[in-house]
């Protein structure tokens, strides 16, 4: 039997991630802006979850329809079979998001499909199911534009860039998804030479050891279908094993980072053994324009501290020419990639991007920078 699903996903990264649902054999696959819509069975929706890179949330459809009032939102939800997806006993959250949405209050919309949930589950059996904020078992969205209504169950718990190891970071981390879809934009092939000169707490070294192993980025962690009454867990642990039985050998694949900040390295080499890929990367401590490359080639991906780990912007414009020209005279031969909020960043350094990818960090505006160093050119006589 088919779900209808919508996977959520960082701005910018929705053609990567219906790829990603191309190769776990989702159907009717429908790119919009901020996720996909795409049908498939539990197995489906098992795989995408524990397998994706890219997506935020995996949300199965349960209802949708037209509507003037939040009374019409409310007999909407309670005609829902609620008792038949999750058990009385388990707690509940309910998240709203409006687009264009006429209504007066969210809050209150919010609180009528609560009201609704638990009203279902009153008439069955005299109990209502209590509301956890932190850390409900059950997630339910709903997801409003100025006439229609749409209603989720949440597949995912936890938000999938959450890989479930990850316990300490520096100031501004980077979202995991975003950095697994930044690689791959990179066009990074793992067993290749890669490179993170401002690593800070490591989450793209991290990324790019799961990718060499072959590590499914949900291995770690726990989900929200696992909670809800159609739970195969049969099925679930079939796909697991077929998953660990395919990764790699844990072994130094061609991965570096650095950063100035000696603090930073110890984080991210600490969240490296966390995540059990100490042995795949070396992480070192080094200004970026007295690091040298560790190969003759490779990719260089990094996520610059634009005015938010070494300083003010202003500081920033001094630093950005010091970087191009070590990256001239060095990293020939080398296709880096820079996120950033800073759109003036290239022109500060004097180098023409040869691509501009708009991405957003959260609900920051930022741009990916491709800029290709030719091999051979402004190069430090040698001795």
């Amino acid at each position: 039997m088919n779900f209808q699903f919508f996977a959520t996903c960082p701005r910018g990264l929705e053609a990567l991630l219906a790829d990603e649902l191309l190769a776990q054999h989702a159907l009717k696959i429908i790119v919009t802006d901020g996720g996909v819509s795409f049908e498939g069975n539990l197995e489906t929706m098992y795989r995408v979850n524990l397998h994706s890179r890219i997506a935020t949330r995996i949300m199965s459809r349960v209802g949708q329809g037209s509507y003037t009032s939040e009374e019409d939102i409310y007999k909407a939800t309670f005609k829902l079979n609620w008792p038949s997806w999750f058990k009385v006993n388990q707690t509940i959250r309910v998240k709203v998001t409006g687009v264009k949405c006429p209504l007066k209050s969210l809050d209150f919309v919010t609180l009528r499909i609560k009201d609704a949930v638990c009203d279902r589950f009153r008439v069955e059996g005299a109990l209502r199911p209590s509301v956890s904020v932190r850390d409900p078992d059950v997630r339910i969205h709903a997801y409003l534009t100025h006439d229609q209504y749409q209603l989720y169950l949440d597949t995912s718990g936890a938000p999938l860039y959450q890989r479930g190891f990850r316990d300490v970071s520096v100031i501004a981390p980077l979202r995991e998804n975003l950095a697994a879809g930044i690689i791959m934009l990179s066009g990074w092939i793992p067993g290749t030479p890669f490179l993170d000169p401002m690593c800070g707490s490591g989450t793209f070294l991290i990324e790019a050891a799961m990718m060499a192993v072959n590590q499914p980025p949900g291995m770690k962690r726990t989900f929200g279908f696992q909670k809800l009454t159609s739970f195969d867990e049969g099925l679930w642990k079939k796909i697991e094993n077929e998953a660990m039985n395919k990764m790699k050998p844990i072994e130094f694949l061609d991965i570096y980072g650095s950063d100035m900040d000696l603090r930073a390295v110890r984080v991210a080499r600490h969240n490296l053994k966390v995540a059990g890929l100490e042995e795949v990367a070396k992480v070192m401590q080094s200004d970026f324009i007295k690091l040298e490359p560790p190969a003759s080639e490779g990719t260089l991906v990094t996520n610059p501290p634009y005015g938010q780990r070494i300083g003010e912007d202003e500081d920033l414009k001094e630093v950005y020419p010091a970087w191009a020209k070590h990256m001239k005279e060095s990293f020939g031969g080398w296709n880096t990639y820079f996120l950033t909020a800073d759109l003036e960043m290239p022109k500060d350094m004097r180098l023409k991007p040869t691509k501009k990818t708009p991405l957003y960090n959260g609900a920051l505006e930022c741009r990916l920078f491709e800029i290709k160093m030719v091999a051979g050119s402004n190069r430090k006589p040698k001795d």
